[in-house]
């Protein structure tokens, strides 16, 4: 499977942004499909995953109520829109695939694309 994460970019705090991830290869519809950010400072954190099983979805805390996370299995894309944003939200922001549900743990995710850069500025 690869993975092509786009739309980061350099946006000011309570702005908006979506992130897609485009797939390709292997079956889309059976794996779980997460976001995850990477920042110098805690490394590469878990923001949010959808399983393959459509009502499955997940977030991080500090992202809840602020992000949502959505699939289309018929276009092989995953989105992340981002609303609220807070400085702490910066990060290198990636898309990842796992053949296991629920997962949300890095190391249940076999498939990373390169990530996109997201700027919240204060």
């Amino acid at each position: 499977v690869q993975l092509q994460a786009s739309g980061g970019g350099l946006v000011q705090a309570g702005d908006s942004l979506r992130l897609s991830c485009l797939a390709s290869g292997g079956t889309f519809r059976l794996y779980t499909v997460g976001w995850f950010r990477h920042t110098p400072a805690k490394g590469r954190e878990f923001v949010a995953a959808k399983d393959y099983r459509a009502y499955g979805t997940y977030y991080s805390d500090s992202v809840k109520g602020r992000f949502t996370i959505s699939r289309d299995n018929a276009k092989n894309m995953v989105y992340l829109q981002m609303d609220s944003l807070k400085p702490e939200d910066t990060g290198v922001y990636s898309c990842a695939t796992s053949p296991r549900a629920r997962a949300r743990d890095i190391y249940e995710f076999e498939y990373w694309g390169q990530g996109t850069q997201v700027t919240v500025s204060s």
